[in-house]
């Protein structure tokens, strides 16, 4: 690799936990507490929806399915905790203080201790405290703590759209880093990557994947090698979802619907040594910068090339990026510090990475393992928490029906993929969905919720989900839909306003032009019913345009981030009003 490097001019740290017998009861928190030791009259405040606080009646010889949601429901309240839950036994959810008699009692703490340990975690109880039930019987209240390594309950998530032309080596180099197995050189890593049987026969991706990989507190990689992704989020500190695009200019559409839906932190951009800057890969890569999205390039099957032609390489990407409206600069990355160098001002988009590597020997991959740990999440904390108490919004990418089991044969539950652009989600939630046909949103209460094929209780603002609806019908149940909080109040237009730049076109763009456009999760034809100021658009010609959707009206937002194209006419925008 030294040889390939010299064409280019060259912690996480966990805190001891605090003393258990420190920390302050709930009950003293909230002031239910006698002079005499014992609780008073008052009860509690109704359990909390979110945070670390967990109210149980009784946990007592549950059935292996209720188990299991157990101990989902405290991996929740441990990740909200930071590794810390208080679990209040014999108290109702609404704050009503019971209270267990001394069997039930050793029976739930013995339940409570099982379900921990099944998380790696430990019981203490805090407190054991006598109440007296409406039939005058002295029953037992406990407050226990549940607590797990700090560096164990908390991960930073990334997800990096992986993007390029065919044949570029993107599905193999996601086989080596996903199952830390290299490539044979026939494209054996690949195939765990496909998802149909024509894309292993043609060795072309023409659907989305989704695949994680996590690294630990030191920045090892772990993959599949250690388990499923539930191994792997409990191992990691970091998770990486890696979302895998199509390269073939017949699935463009699906490409550019992934990068607009699931809205990546970063792309990562391959190019094959061996092929160089094509049409395609020149187009593929001009749509990736105009989205403004931080970008990493790699440079795959360099055994496979001469000096001379990495060289060559090297040079047109740095002509081409030199040339584009916003000029980029290519930075070389040939060691741990050159990453160290770049993360530190990343996410820079006057600056592109350049790594390089072979997914058959290995070379380079540690390097793009080592970049991958180091990139920023793209928000804030401060952000993350603003976008978190807005109302929810769930942008749909995919959907699915499945038979429901010891039902009838139409019975199906109605499962969704997505985003979830601003907000909370959690189960048993009543949302609204839509805009179907006629424009309107119908209720829907959600039953269930997976993140990286796990159970979850809930959903934060900027994670993608998989989400199980309660529905009557499937009707109108497609692709760029929302799911949407009632307070918001929203509304499904046919007409919109953009102000849009032109990449490219080859005559003029008129009043009637018809082209596709991508609004997030938003796929469909549009005619240009009205370009102001101008009467007509060529390349790199700027105007505000009105819009109208052809088939049916959508839902999106003032602020939008536009992609239209319709052959080889592109272009890009802002929506700036919704009419």
């Amino acid at each position: 690799m030294d040889s390939f490097l010299s064409l280019f001019d060259p912690e996480l740290s966990t805190e001891a936990p605090a003393p258990i017998k420190s920390s302050p009861s709930h009950w003293e928190r909230n002031g239910n507490i006698g002079s005499n030791g014992e609780i008073g009259n008052e009860n509690l405040p109704p359990e909390p929806q979110y945070g670390n606080v967990e109210y149980k009646l009784k946990l007592i010889n549950p059935s292996r399915q209720r188990f299991e949601h157990l101990v989902t429901q405290m991996k929740w309240r441990l990740r909200e905790g930071q590794g810390e839950a208080i679990y209040e036994i014999g108290v109702e959810d609404s704050g009503i203080l019971r209270g267990l008699c001394q069997e039930e009692m050793a029976a739930s703490l013995n339940t409570l201790n099982e379900m921990a340990v099944k998380l790696g975690a430990n019981t203490i109880v805090l407190r054991e405290t006598p109440v007296s039930n409406l039939n005058g019987i002295t029953n037992t209240v406990a407050e226990v703590l549940v607590r797990k390594a700090p560096d164990e309950s908390f991960s930073v998530d990334l997800r990096v759209a992986v993007m390029g032309h065919a044949d570029a080596g993107k599905s193999t180099l996601l086989g080596v880093l996903t199952n830390g197995v290299l490539d044979n050189g026939k494209g054996r890593a690949r195939l765990n990557m496909f998802r149909h049987l024509h894309e292993i026969q043609s060795g072309r991706t023409s659907s989305i994947s989704h695949e994680v990989i996590g690294f630990d507190k030191n920045g090892n990689a772990i993959n599949y090698q250690e388990g499923t992704p539930a191994t792997i989020c409990e191992l990691s500190s970091k998770i990486v979802t890696l979302i895998d695009l199509c390269g073939h200019k017949k699935y463009l559409k699906t490409t550019i619907s992934g990068i607009t839906g699931y809205r990546p932190h970063y792309l990562l951009f391959v190019i094959s040594s061996s092929s160089g800057l094509t049409k395609m890969t020149k187009e593929h890569l001009s749509l990736a910068l105009a989205l403004q999205i931080p970008v990493v390039i790699v440079l795959t099957k360099v055994d496979l090339s001469s000096h001379q032609q990495l060289k060559q390489i090297f040079t047109q990407l740095k002509d081409y990026l030199g040339s584009v409206e916003n000029k980029r600069t290519p930075i070389p990355v040939n060691s741990v510090d050159d990453i160290i160098s770049i993360t530190s001002s990343q996410p820079n988009e006057a600056e592109i990475p350049i790594v390089m590597l072979s997914s058959v020997t290995g070379e380079g991959v540690d390097l793009l393992h080592k970049l991958l740990f180091l990139l920023p999440p793209s928000l804030s904390p401060k952000e993350r928490h603003r976008l978190e108490q807005e109302p929810a919004e769930f942008q749909i990418d995919e959907t699915f029906k499945i038979p429901t089991v010891g039902k009838s044969t139409h019975s199906h539950n109605f499962v969704l993929g997505g985003l979830l652009t601003q907000g909370i989600v959690a189960e048993g939630e009543k949302l609204l969905l839509g805009p179907m046909y006629d424009g309107k949103f119908k209720p829907v209460t959600v039953t269930s919720i997976r993140r990286h094929k796990i159970p979850v209780l809930a959903v934060k603002a900027s994670q993608s989900a998989s989400i199980a609806l309660d529905m009557q019908n499937c009707e109108g149940f497609r692709k760029g839909l929302v799911l949407i909080h009632p307070s918001i109040v929203p509304v499904a237009c046919f007409y919109f306003q953009a102000d849009i730049c032109v990449l490219y076109h080859r005559t003029t763009i008129s009043k009637g032009f018809q082209t596709t456009v991508h609004i997030g999760n938003v796929k469909q034809t549009a005619v240009v019913s009205e370009i102001l100021s101008v009467s007509h658009l060529s390349t790199n010609d700027r105007a505000s345009v009105v819009f109208k959707f052809i088939k049916r009206p959508e839902y999106i937002k003032i602020g939008s981030r536009l992609l239209f194209r319709e052959g080889n006419t592109k272009g890009f925008g802002t929506v700036t009003q919704v009419l």
